[in-house]
């Protein structure tokens, strides 16, 4: 198991009920930025530490490379949180937000569509494989 498996585990029913405050204030149709930004008012409003839009390092075989690779949201240095603002969800986001947390070793992810009528609807929380064994 992913020595911080729990902790994120836990801490994510906080970052889904903040983000659904963001939605009912908000509502649908804005820019991801805006959401981004707003829920990391909101995650810091409730206590949460909250990195945004740090660079993602890159090894390959020895190599290292400061790529300009950004996540959007890191709480608690466990949860990796990606906005969105699209009509769907494709296969290709939960990609992105499965290799960002590979390269972070972040053991789970919230990929977060604002753009539903519902937020609940938008939310998918992805695992680290391995992560909670």
């Amino acid at each position: 198991m992913h020595p911080r498996f729990l902790q994120a585990n836990q801490l994510t029913e906080h970052i889904i009920g903040a983000a659904i405050e963001v939605h009912r204030h908000t509502g649908p149709g804005l820019l991801e930025s805006i959401y981004e930004w707003a829920l990391a008012c909101e995650l810091s409003l409730i206590g949460i530490n909250v990195a945004r839009q740090e660079l993602v390092r890159v090894e390959y075989k020895g190599f290292v490379r400061e790529e300009p690779l950004r996540f959007d949201l890191l709480a608690e240095g466990c949860v990796l949180v990606e906005a969105k603002s699209v009509t769907a969800i494709q296969p290709l986001h939960q990609a992105q937000v499965l290799s960002y947390m590979k390269l972070l070793d972040v053991p789970v992810g919230l990929l977060i569509n604002f753009n539903a009528s519902r937020l609940a609807e938008g939310v998918h929380r992805l695992i680290l494989p391995g992560a909670n064994r």
